[in-house]
């Protein structure tokens, strides 16, 4: 089988293009959504909520959040662990829900895990009870009958009831099937989801691999685990090498020998461009970390930093907050990994501006 050899350049602008980032934007939040497989949400909102953010960066100002609300309102997309995906895509998670549940040849429960779903089983029972009479309910509806507290290093630990809702989400008992605010809201998955036939385990993680080589371009292979979505892509697309890139990749043959248009962009910190550390590192020879959780004398670039994206390179930071309270959005600084042409300059400037007036905020420059 033949091996694609790619330039660093050829492997950035095939990310780039699937990443929907082309000079000629997506229209339609429906189609993006279903481009990317997934937008992922995340609660801070030092910027924008990062769902509206993925949006806005590939749709422009012609996206507004209530097209997103509404989208998740009429169930054409879904929220599912955290990420927003398209109702259609429902089918091919359904197989898993299934094994979690333990209903399929071999579990994908720790043992731990299912231990604990198993000694507070009648807290489970109770929580679909409950749904079955009066959901949609919040997490805080719910009473807590757990008998053997969840047990956590983290911020989990002994939030008995949420946690078991997880388990029940991936167990396909459970979905999201509203908001108020930012809390979620309960209810029984076969109230949320589509009724589409169910894609056998082996078909669905094919498809699911394909559908995130498309969405990425290229991708490796095999990768660390990672909870929720992958950044592998098993053996989907064609074998490629990249030049000056240690190992093999896997590349869409689609994607191949496709023009390139690139423009300027603001990414939201949980992009899938710049997801995957390690890739972007490889690709995009990029350096970058999420500075929140960093006390404020550590950070270099800024509690919650955009990449900034021109063409077909990632060529600095945008530290910036909205203050609603105060009606500004605060450019902080800008942070240049690279000398900036006039042009960059420009278009980047552009992008900061139209960004502000996305938000409905004054622009105040430091």
């Amino acid at each position: 089988m033949t091996v694609h050899e790619l330039s660093l350049a050829d492997a950035r602008r095939i990310a780039v293009r699937a990443q929907l980032f082309d000079r000629r934007r997506p229209t339609n939040l429906l189609d993006m959504v279903d481009g990317l497989t997934l937008l992922q949400i995340d609660p801070t909102a030092a910027v924008a909520p990062s769902a509206d953010l993925l949006a806005w960066s590939r749709l422009g100002s012609s996206y507004a959040p209530a097209q997103l609300v509404t989208a998740l309102e009429e169930r054409s997309l879904i929220e599912l662990r955290a990420m927003i995906r398209p109702a259609a895509d429902l089918k091919l998670y359904r197989a898993e829900m299934a094994d979690w549940a333990g209903r399929g040849e071999s579990s994908l429960w720790p043992d731990a895990h299912h231990d604990w779903v198993r000694v507070n089983d009648a807290c489970r029972r109770d929580i679909l009870q409950r749904l079955d009479e009066v959901g949609p309910l919040s997490s805080r509806d719910l009473p807590d009958k757990c008998v053997k507290p969840w047990g956590s290093a983290g911020w989990t630990n002994n939030r008995n009831v949420a946690q078991m809702l997880e388990f029940m989400v991936r167990r396909g008992e459970v979905a999201v099937a509203g908001r108020r605010g930012r809390e979620r809201l309960w209810d029984l998955a076969e109230r949320v989801y589509p009724n589409d036939p169910v894609v056998p385990a082996e078909e669905a993680r094919r498809v699911q691999d394909e559908r995130r080589l498309r969405a990425l371009g290229i991708a490796r292979a095999r990768g660390p685990e990672c909870p929720v979505e992958p950044m592998d892509v098993g053996d989907a697309g064609e074998r490629a090498v990249v030049a000056g890139v240690r190992g093999e990749w896997r590349v869409d043959p689609a994607a191949l020998g496709q023009p390139f248009s690139g423009r300027a962009a603001l990414l939201s910190p949980f992009d899938r461009l710049v997801h995957d550390r390690r890739r972007m590192i490889e690709l995009f020879e990029f350096d970058y970390q999420l500075e929140m959780y960093k006390p404020a004398a550590k950070r270099r670039w800024g509690y919650y930093a955009l990449p900034i994206l021109y063409g077909d390179r990632l060529v600095g930071k945008l530290d910036a907050t909205a203050d609603r309270k105060a009606g500004v959005f605060r450019l902080v600084a800008i942070h240049r990994d690279t000398e900036f042409t006039k042009a960059m300059a420009t278009a980047v400037d552009q992008e900061i501006r139209e960004l502000s007036r996305w938000l409905e905020l004054d622009l105040l420059l430091p």
